[in-house]
């Protein structure tokens, strides 16, 4: 007697957002619809070789083994992996995590991408536009679905302009003006930082030497908005950030008929002190362009990325610094 084979297992797949402030991960099936996901505080290390593999596996591995636990998805088919910094930084991922990933995990096709690309898809999908990914960092990007353009990204040393740490340092810098007593100071904000990070005095000290030092800026940011309704200081901040926003959305946005464009990332939890000046800025500086709310954030565009791949139609355009897909020892 013949035993009619079952039906064939739905496609694993993992997505992995790697951001200023930690991981954030999902596994699940392509054909139940399974999924579940978990979360790291703990940022991947930057060295002397870019972003750090082994440290982003160390974090990675305890994630997706409890996941593996409560979902039972044994082996994933398909990981995307879409990291802050990736496109100057990711050299080592590109050599050492699709091996490490297949060793660890069972992994037979592997994307990894710069975060901007992953909250891009998660946002407009498949269609021309750009978006704005405004989290710790920011970095734009856009494409008219043959090649990728991005503007900023290039870390809260030498830009990130509008993102979290930028508005928390601007923030820190108001708070340290009032308490020297030079103008363009906001007691408000020196009020908030010494409840928040302690006395001034002591805060180089304290955040200098810290690893996830962008993470702690930015998590003055949301102080910046809570003054901004009532402290002048603190809502220029919120207008500057705002035009670095659409300074980086106008380079990479394509030409043709009505573009979509975007905004995502943490920043949009700051609701109107910086949504209200960037929608100003946006309609000065691309008038053309059609405004939408995000569909979804970096997590969902990793899972849809995934599941594009899973299946064969991912139509993306291919890019050693943007979305780097490697299938068994084949690089595209």
């Amino acid at each position: 007697m013949t035993v009619p084979a079952g039906p064939e297992p739905s496609p694993g797949i993992l997505a992995v957002d790697s951001g200023g402030s930690g991981l954030r991960v999902v596994l699940g099936t392509l054909g139940r619809g399974t999924s579940a996901h978990r979360s790291s505080r703990v940022p991947v290390r930057t060295g002397a070789r870019g972003i750090d593999p082994e440290h982003l596996m160390e974090q990675l591995t305890p994630l997706v083994r409890a996941l593996t636990a409560e979902t039972g998805v044994g082996r994933p088919r398909v990981a995307v992996v879409g990291a802050a910094g990736f496109s100057t930084l990711g050299e080592a991922l590109r050599a050492e995590l699709p091996t490490a990933l297949a060793r660890e995990f069972g992994v037979g096709t592997v994307a990894l991408a710069a975060d901007a690309v992953t909250a891009y898809v998660g946002a407009l999908g498949f269609r021309p536009g750009a978006v704005v990914a405004a989290g710790t960092g920011l970095i734009a990007i856009g494409t008219d679905l043959t090649a990728w353009r991005r503007a900023d990204g290039w870390g809260h040393l030498l830009g990130d302009c509008g993102g979290g740490a930028w508005i928390g340092r601007a923030g820190l810098e108001a708070a340290l003006r009032a308490h020297d007593g030079r103008t363009g100071g906001s007691v408000a904000l020196l009020a908030r930082a010494e409840e928040q990070l302690g006395p001034m005095p002591g805060l180089p000290g304290r955040l200098y030497p810290r690893a996830d030092r962008p993470a702690v800026l930015a998590s003055f940011a949301p102080q910046v908005a809570a003054c901004a309704p009532d402290d002048p200081v603190a809502a220029g901040i919120l207008r500057a950030a705002a035009r670095h926003m659409a300074d980086s959305a106008a380079a990479v946005c394509p030409a043709g008929p009505e573009p979509h464009i975007a905004v995502t990332g943490g920043l949009c939890e700051m609701g109107d002190p910086l949504l209200v000046p960037w929608e100003e800025e946006l309609a000065r500086r691309l008038p053309y362009a059609r405004r939408v709310a995000a569909a979804g954030d970096p997590v969902d565009g990793a899972v849809r990325i995934a599941t594009e791949l899973a299946v064969g139609t991912l139509t993306l355009p291919g890019d050693e610094t943007m979305l780097h897909v490697v299938n068994g020892t084949h690089h595209t």
